[in-house]
């Protein structure tokens, strides 16, 4: 056991939607919605102020609609939320060699094995991560959650505790009175159907599960399960921050607590753990050639189908669409429990061409092609153009901006940069040879020296 809190978990705060408010300067503040926007899509993440009316991450895009109509709809601008977690994750690194990210927006720092190591104690983490907050903040524009703790446990449970732009540090000796009133969903590897199990028997806290013989535990969930959580609900958690992985494989999955029997349900979940795996593919720096589809049945058999494709990718719709296909190959009818998506034969780079194998995402708008005219010459005919709502764009004439919405031929446009006002919005005819897609403009703290 550690002496200090020496382990400090961060957690930025709604980041897609976070980046988008402070990238866009007509939303800040406002409701923003980031996912896939076609009718099968989900939330990836939404802002605070989009929460207040209900809104959560996987939530279908139609019941977010429905709950809050007047909100951004955004789809993901995965280059710039790499490119300001590139600079959330260097700060990190001042602290400490041994980082672990997690995700884009999520990462594990092991204070003790950096600079300030030999004088560590409560007092000084909590100066060390005031000050890493307000670095963050001024880096990026971005608030960030912060808990620090002697494991990792206790330090992911600590940054949840007070969000969002939230601090929390659990000195040496409290950590039981921190772990004991907690619901058991709190503890990783307790997901909604371990959940009920434990409901069921009368578990409902931690302090329960602390209390409780393993032997029952063990009962009730098996013997590694049983054996993991009981010694997790004691606050006795060993587990090192380990710094740049050699994975072979990244994957995500989740278990139901009630089976899903619904195709489109399957679909919109297998939508939402798509991002959340590229998302980590992505915060590892890496691509793969093969992707996993993980599905479990209502009986507990387990099979997977798999997909290789004829060069790595990190495209979130090239992995959605391979899901997809690979799930429409699978008999649903009984039930299931557990869906998991998972790439691998990973490589360091992304074949970019692969961005057209999987056809328009959710949210792109394209435009049909006109019935062919024989005698009108092939170059002639208009260019197949798409446009996804949020998408960079420049005009000949009025510079970047980003695309609020299109469809019937139309593309509507906001002329604005971050760090500017909130700009004018114009309305194009979606094939304006003066309308180009753009680069992401990096946030104008990110300039800063």
């Amino acid at each position: 056991m550690r002496h200090a809190p020496g382990i400090l978990h961060l957690d930025m705060d709604a980041f897609y939607a976070s980046v988008e408010q402070v990238a866009k300067p007509s939303l800040a503040g406002k409701a923003v919605i980031v996912g896939g926007i076609g009718a099968r899509g989900v939330v990836a993440t939404a802002s605070y102020q989009a929460r207040v009316f209900g809104v959560h991450s996987a939530m279908s895009i139609g019941e977010a609609r429905r709950r809050c109509p007047n909100a951004a709809f955004l789809s993901p601008r995965f280059a710039l939320y790499r490119q300001v977690s590139d600079t959330v994750m260097e700060l990190l690194h001042r602290l400490s060699p041994l980082v672990e990210p997690l995700s884009l927006d999520e990462a594990f720092v092991d204070l003790e094995a950096g600079p300030h190591g030999g004088t560590l104690d409560t007092e000084r983490v909590t100066a060390i991560a005031v000050r890493l907050r307000a670095d963050i903040h001024a880096a990026t524009g971005l608030t960030c959650s912060v808990g620090a703790a002697t494991s990792k446990l206790l330090a992911k449970i600590a940054s949840e505790a007070d969000k969002p732009d939230g601090l929390c540090v659990v000195a040496p000796g409290t950590e039981r009175a921190m772990l004991d009133p907690l619901p058991v969903r709190a503890l990783p590897g307790v997901g909604p159907a371990t959940g009920d199990v434990l409901r069921r028997a009368g578990l409902d806290t931690v302090a329960d599960l602390a209390a409780v013989d393993e032997s029952e535990l063990v009962r009730l969930l098996g013997q590694a399960h049983g054996h993991g959580l009981h010694v997790l609900a004691a606050g006795l958690d060993a587990r090192p921050v380990v710094a740049d992985r050699d994975a072979k494989s990244v994957s995500v999955e989740d278990t139901f607590a009630t089976d899903l029997v619904d195709r489109e349900r399957i679909s919109r979940e297998l939508d939402r753990l798509s991002i959340r795996c590229v998302e980590r593919l992505r915060a590892a720096g890496r691509s793969g050639r093969t992707i996993v589809l993980k599905l479990r049945r209502y009986d507990f058999g387990t099979l997977t189908r798999s997909e290789t494709l004829r060069g790595p990718t990190d495209d979130p719709g090239v992995v959605r669409e391979t899901i997809r296909r690979l799930a429409a190959q699978v008999d649903v009818t009984g039930g299931v429990r557990l869906l998991g998506v998972g790439v691998s034969g990973l490589a360091d780079f992304a074949q970019q061409d692969l961005f057209g194998a999987a056809g328009p995402g959710p949210g792109e708008v394209v435009e049909e092609d006109p019935v062919s005219d024989p005698e009108v010459p092939a170059a002639a005919e208009p260019e197949r153009v798409s446009w996804s709502p949020g998408q960079d764009v420049l005009h000949e004439e009025f510079g970047p901006g980003w695309v609020q919405g299109s469809g019937v031929g139309r593309v509507t446009v906001r002329f604005e940069v971050p760090g500017g006002r909130p700009g004018r919005v114009r309305t194009f005819a979606i094939t304006d040879p003066a309308l180009r897609p753009g680069e992401p403009i990096p946030l104008p703290a990110l300039d800063r020296g």
